[in-house]
């Protein structure tokens, strides 16, 4: 089992470290840990040191000794990111846990025109804060040092402005007016930006659809069955994770 994984503001170096407030308190009250324990700090932005845990003080206060190794993840090549149409209800959040845990490097939310669900105001700020502690704890839980970034929620316009600038760009669509090509034999690039669009339960739109391949995407399909859009992305992403060798 891989060290539990916590979450600072900048990643300390030297001989030890008190680790308290919300991540101290789920260390000592929730995961328990006791002297002697591995314990991995990381900023979720690359940066993370290994440490030992000397001792739980109270309920949030836990020292970690050991940190002398400060390490640097590089970033991913290349760098896959979703733009994942707004689901209803919870199935969002479960979207962005799943595929961050799968390995995802960014998710753009997009309020196509077939949602259900618009993020508006007070509402859509709640909503993107949601789906932003999801990615963190869902880093957390996977073992991830570089978590998946949640950007703030596009328009079919700039998805289409977003789409025009990856190294290769795929909306997953079914329809047999478009049949597509299969995710897992198009040619993917080496490096650079995978950037796959994930439509609504409704499906992407005629229109939403010509403007994403008059920006360059190709239309791609995963198999035979449809998913949800909950879980597609999740699926899509693993397949080009293992296509690309960044799962080898």
């Amino acid at each position: 089992m891989t060290a539990p994984v916590f979450v600072v503001d900048e990643v300390p170096g030297g001989p030890q470290f008190v680790l308290d407030g919300p991540e101290g308190r789920h260390a000592v009250s929730v995961k328990r840990l006791h002297t002697g324990e591995d314990v991995v700090l990381t900023d979720g932005r690359g940066r993370w040191a290994e440490g030992v845990v000397m001792t739980a003080e109270g309920k949030d206060r836990l020292v970690v000794a050991d940190l002398h190794v400060v390490h640097e993840e590089p970033p991913p090549a290349p760098r896959i990111t979703v733009v994942q149409a707004l689901p209803k209800g919870d199935r969002g959040e479960l979207a962005v846990e799943t595929m961050s845990e799968t390995g995802v490097d960014a998710i753009v939310p997009w309020a196509a025109s077939r949602c259900i669900t618009q993020w508006k105001g007070e509402r859509g700020l709640k909503a993107l804060a949601k789906w932003r502690a999801t990615a963190r704890e869902a880093g957390k839980q996977s073992r991830r040092v570089r978590f998946a970034e949640v950007a703030d929620a596009m328009t079919t316009k700039q998805v289409a402005a977003f789409l025009a600038e990856a190294s290769f760009a795929a909306v997953l669509h079914e329809d047999r007016l478009y049949p597509g090509s299969p995710l897992a034999t198009v040619e993917l690039p080496a490096e650079g930006e995978i950037v796959l669009v994930v439509g609504p339960e409704g499906g992407v739109s005629p229109e939403e659809l010509a403007m994403f391949t008059g920006a360059g995407a190709k239309v791609c399909r995963l198999g035979r069955s449809v998913l949800r859009t909950s879980t597609a992305g999740t699926a899509a992403g693993a397949l080009l994770l293992g296509r690309t060798g960044r799962w080898s």
